[in-house]
């Protein structure tokens, strides 16, 4: 089934790879960048299937204008899917102010505000699916990766909050939960604090942690994207690389391993209900 689906951070990555395969198959694509010549080469080989918006997801104001040009261009948005976003890599203790809020206004607030203005499009068709690109990074925390982490969660947070919200306007959300894959995200397009020599070891700890078979292949997630926005019953979460589905599961059975050891002193301080 043709759709219209507009996604951000279409200039490399998931979103170009993502914005091809949409395309290949037919589908009508509103796809937004800082830098639309990177879309260039699908906007001549497409045309009039894809609609590339310049977009800074940071700008409150020109997201809500981006949705209400593309669906005044294409009659419906169909699709929603936040994709655009960066990691910060360094010590909490590292990261400097403007690190901080830059993180969580691209991150998150970025997201927020286009899933605002696309609500009351999808609401009036009766049906929509907004797709949050969030991490497994946005279920359990990694050392020198906080800030990136407090992105992630807030996003997870917001979007089981709009799941509840949305459900009875045939409107689905769905956290899309990638392990690392062989793109440049932890490349070009993060930022780096200036390091502390204090936490070297923390850092090459972590490093020796990631082993060569850790990233999975971006092509390999075109499949499961297409499963998803096609479902008639999408997840609320989706895993993306066995490493996600697995270590999730792991650190979860770790939770709850803590969390009984420490029932009795939970229930207890609840405190006796008075009569």
């Amino acid at each position: 089934m043709t759709k219209t689906i507009f996604i951000t951070g279409a200039s490399r990555g998931f979103g170009k790879l993502w914005v091809r395969a949409f395309l290949e198959r037919g589908n009508q694509v509103i796809a937004t960048a800082r830098d639309l010549g990177a879309l260039n080469d699908l906007k001549s080989k497409y045309g009039g299937q894809i609609l590339p918006l310049q977009l800074d997801v940071n700008d409150r104001t020109a997201g809500f204008a981006a949705i209400k040009k593309a669906k005044e261009h294409f009659g419906s948005i169909d699709v929603l899917i936040n994709n655009a976003g960066y990691g910060l890599f360094g010590a909490v203790e590292e990261t400097t102010e403007e690190q901080a809020r830059q993180q969580i206004e691209t991150n998150f607030f970025g997201l927020l505000w286009l899933t605002q203005a696309v609500i009351p499009v999808m609401r009036e068709q009766g049906r929509g699916h907004i797709i949050q690109v969030s991490s497994m990074a946005g279920l359990f925390a990694a050392p020198t990766l906080g800030l990136y982490n407090a992105s992630k969660f807030a996003v997870e947070g917001v979007s089981e909050a709009l799941a509840a919200e949305v459900k009875a306007f045939n409107i689905h959300v769905t956290l899309v939960e990638p392990n690392g894959y062989a793109t440049d995200w932890a490349g070009s397009s993060a930022a780096q604090t200036t390091a502390k020599p204090e936490y070297d070891g923390v850092r090459a700890a972590f490093q020796a942690r990631i082993t060569d078979d850790f990233f999975g292949d971006p092509e390999a997630t075109v499949p499961a994207m297409f499963k998803l926005i096609n479902s008639d019953n999408p997840p609320l979460r989706l895993f993306l690389g066995k490493k996600a589905y697995l270590m999730i599961r792991q650190v979860y059975e770790g939770r709850f391993a803590e969390w009984d050891a420490w029932a009795e002193v939970s229930i207890a301080a609840h405190g006796k209900k008075q009569s």
